[in-house]
């Protein structure tokens, strides 16, 4: 990591181009046109941010600011090498460390929730997979939204704009792993396949044998039903984020465009209004709980990109959300949208673990043997290639239930039929996190997760600090129609590893999977092992200009203000069924193209005190 001084000096060298600060008091310029909120407080996030202030500052007549609560992403080992993913969090300096309230649907667990916390956000500690989610997904966002722009057709303009597809790490052919057709070629993100493995054949040999689990060639084609390999952000067998692939090559490019780290948003505040409708266009800051703090006003825009946590405790502590519930905690409420923290979406996952006779090396083996790792990590650092190259999955499945009216009888809630109601992510070797790994074997992970959700939660004020963390409750498997999929794919993934072409190879199940046989015994180990993909949405959702819920607009403007926008997966009125790092950097694309084509009315208005 960049020592403070060291980063004072780089902010001067950089100040012919962008510059990046490590605190307010280093600002060189007061005057903006758009501040972007990459985080607030204890979360951050940074994917819509990175995306809408690369595209703004491609043009020279504007001036840009990103707020970032963490530090820097260079320099940082793990952050770098894929596989080392795993040890980012929990409780880690990257990590805001964030749990959930006790969630009655898994037996009152209360789940680590991991944010990142340093520049790009999530997408500096994510596992890195490249799942755009359905055709269907998208039509249904624009069926929501009134507006046919965000539409799967309408839409694969931005998503190829996003990306440039790679070839494999170890270079082996890719041909019929993926389409290249579907992807992008010139995108700042690379798109890329992960290294073979011996379990490939096996996997891919289930899909020939077995009619339930065909092969997918492409599952970012808009139809991802079907097992297929997966793809992820690494770039040359290094992560690539937003910040490497949006945000630092917009600061070597383009002179107005500032970053300033470790610094927390408090609030936005109002700094006048229009015909009776309040403007948002100042925002509050500071470096730590006791330290000073500073107010900017952006002469066009603040864009809220601070995550599906952060983006609401912060429109709520802005007087933001609803009316009543603000006036009991003594905030003034000044825009009464009472969806603000409600809806809160996610994905439980279930790893279910396999004995294997394996004789090849996998993470197990460098996972115990720590001459083996550091081995693997100087191949690495001197030739980006081998085992630190992957991430969690080799291939990934996504799977509809057999049709059962029981199950759907209060409705069906994935978005249409090209759309998956559970997610089957293939690991070459032990990926739970609430089993205790054990000294020897070497496994096998199906980990099953549930990925067209029912529940609701919420994300509400535990206090007015903005440094106290927000109470968290996503609510899991509150749904019956939930725990009923979950249960359904669990007995998938046995399907799955039963083919013949397993035979020899899968031993066994792992003794907590092993003692659930029954429905009622399946849906209690998935009620106690469960845990969460991170994959919170919903808490700032989209609807239509005209509709009387919802938090945004379709362009993304926070419903009855000005100046004040909303691009982070918070705005997902239901959840992809997805990885959500690329449905973000997509709705992030449109979002720019809205803003760069229509632009926002300069702050003229006089100035009112809040």
């Amino acid at each position: 990591m960049f020592s403070a001084i060291f980063l004072t000096l780089l902010s001067v060298a950089l100040a012919v181009n962008g510059a990046l600060y490590t605190h307010p008091t280093h600002l060189t310029s007061k005057s903006y046109d758009y501040i972007i909120c990459l985080t607030f407080s204890r979360r951050s996030a940074g994917v819509g941010g990175g995306v809408v202030a690369h595209r703004l500052s491609e043009n020279p007549d504007i001036r840009i600011l990103l707020i970032e609560a963490g530090p820097s992403n260079e320099g940082i080992l793990p952050v770098q090498v894929p596989l080392l993913c795993t040890s980012l969090n929990p409780d880690t300096a990257y990590d805001w460390n964030y749990t959930t309230t006790p969630q009655t649907g898994l037996n009152g667990t209360v789940l680590d929730y991991p944010r990142g916390r340093l520049l790009g956000g999530s997408s500096s500690i994510n596992y890195m997979l490249w799942t755009r989610g359905s055709r269907d997904d998208y039509d249904r966002l624009a069926r929501v939204s009134g507006d046919a722009g965000w539409a799967w057709d309408a839409l694969v303009p931005f998503m190829k704009s996003v990306e440039t597809l790679a070839p494999a790490v170890d270079g082996h052919n890719i041909s019929g792993e993926v389409d290249p057709s579907v992807h992008g070629t010139s995108g700042p993100l690379t798109v890329s396949m992960s290294m073979s493995v011996p379990t490939d054949r096996l996997v891919i040999g289930a899909t020939q044998q077995l009619e339930e689990f065909p092969f997918v060639e492409d599952m970012n084609s808009g139809s991802p039903i079907g097992m297929g390999y997966g793809q992820s952000s690494i770039r040359n067998g290094t992560r690539d984020s937003s910040a490497t692939a949006y945000i630092q090559p917009a600061l070597a490019r383009h002179k107005n465009l500032d970053v300033l780290l470790n610094s927390h948003v408090l609030r936005v505040l109002k700094t006048g209004s229009v015909n009776g409708v309040p403007v948002f266009r100042g925002v509050q800051f500071a470096t730590s709980a006791n330290a000073t703090v500073f107010t900017l006003n952006a002469a066009r825009e603040v864009i809220l990109s601070a995550g599906a946590i952060a983006t609401p405790q912060l429109l709520l502590l802005s007087g933001i959300g609803n009316s009543a519930r603000l006036k009991e905690t003594g905030i003034r409420a000044i825009v009464d949208l009472p969806d603000v923290g409600q809806h809160m979406q996610d994905h439980p996952l279930v790893a279910n673990i396999f004995n294997t006779s394996s004789q090849d090396i996998t993470t197990d083996d460098i996972q115990r043997n720590s001459t083996l790792a550091a081995e693997e990590l100087t191949q690495w650092q001197t030739s980006r290639k081998g085992f630190m190259t992957m991430t969690i999955a080799t291939q990934i499945g996504w799977f509809r239930v057999r049709d059962n009216s029981s199950i759907f009888a209060r409705g069906d809630p994935s978005a249409g039929p090209t759309s998956p109601h559970y997610e089957m992510i293939i690991s070459d070797g032990f990926a739970a996190s609430r089993e205790t790994f054990p000294n020897t074997g070497r496994f096998f992970t199906v980990v099953t997760a549930l990925v067209s959700p029912a529940s609701r939660g919420s994300v509400t004020l535990a206090s007015t600090n903005p440094f106290d963390n927000p109470i968290v409750d996503p609510n899991f498997f509150s749904a019956p129609v939930d725990i009923a999929i979950m249960r359904e794919a669990i007995k998938a993934s046995r399907r799955l590893v039963s083919a013949p072409v397993f035979a020899d190879y899968i031993t066994g199940e792992f003794p907590l999977l092993a003692a659930a046989q029954t429905d009622a015994e399946i849906e209690a180990y998935a009620r106690s092992y469960a845990t969460t993909v991170l994959h919170p949405v919903g808490t700032a959702a989209m609807s239509a200009f005209n509709a009387s819920n919802g938090v945004v607009n379709p362009d993304l403007t926070v419903k009855g203000t000005i100046g004040l926008r909303v691009v982070d997966s918070s705005i997902f009125p239901f959840i992809p069924a997805a990885h959500t790092q690329a449905p973000t950097y997509i709705i992030a694309e449109r979002a720019a193209s809205i803003i760069a084509s229509h632009g926002s009315v300069p702050f003229t208005e006089s100035f009112l005190p809040v």
